[in-house]
């Protein structure tokens, strides 16, 4: 693989954000519906979207993210790319089942948390005890214990607000070395 300069552009931008959307498999119709808008809206802002890649708010973001021409990666929890839903550019079997949870957190820069079932409660746990900035739209209101709040934990009314609350906790071209 040659490190110097090439004649063709890359379909990644070198210092895209990565994001992880994360919520039910099990998702309402409001649900999926603000997961499909932040897919689209990611997408507009050349985001990578990671997730747990199944149905439900997974697959909403996914095909909102692709009507755009994003790019998205699916972390799935068993052994096959097949289990994948089909709005996935990328799809990745770890065979880890819920631990993947970890997995989808670390790789990113960000985490925007739709609606909520115990796995993405999970996940959102493993966000703000990182340090990554952590959006929440209509899901788990979580107060941590002697606190009023927590500065890695924000709460969102839709996806436009939590796409800019992201960028002003992350900033467009603050992407971590990791997730590049």
């Amino acid at each position: 693989m040659s490190h110097g300069t090439s004649s063709h552009s890359s379909p990644v931008p070198r210092r895209a954000l990565y994001v992880a959307v994360v919520g039910p498999e099990a998702a309402t119709p409001s649900e999926s519906q603000t997961a499909q808008r932040l897919g689209r809206l990611l997408a507009q802002q050349h985001c990578i979207v990671i997730c747990g890649g199944l149905g439900g708010v997974m697959e909403a973001v996914c095909r909102g993210a692709q009507s755009e021409g994003g790019i998205t990666v699916g972390l799935l929890p068993g052994s096959s790319r097949a289990t994948g839903n089909d709005f996935l550019s990328v799809a990745l079997p770890t065979g880890l089942g819920e631990l993947r949870n970890g997995l989808v957190v670390r790789s990113v820069d960000a985490v925007i948390v739709v609606g909520g079932s115990w796995g993405t409660l999970s996940e959102m746990a493993l966000a703000v005890r990182t340090g990554k900035p952590t959006i929440v739209i209509g899901g788990w209101e979580v107060r941590v214990p002697g606190q009023s709040e927590h500065s890695e934990l924000r709460m969102a009314s839709s996806a436009e607000d939590a796409v800019g609350m992201m960028f002003s906790m992350v900033g467009p071209e603050t992407a971590t070395d990791d997730a590049v």
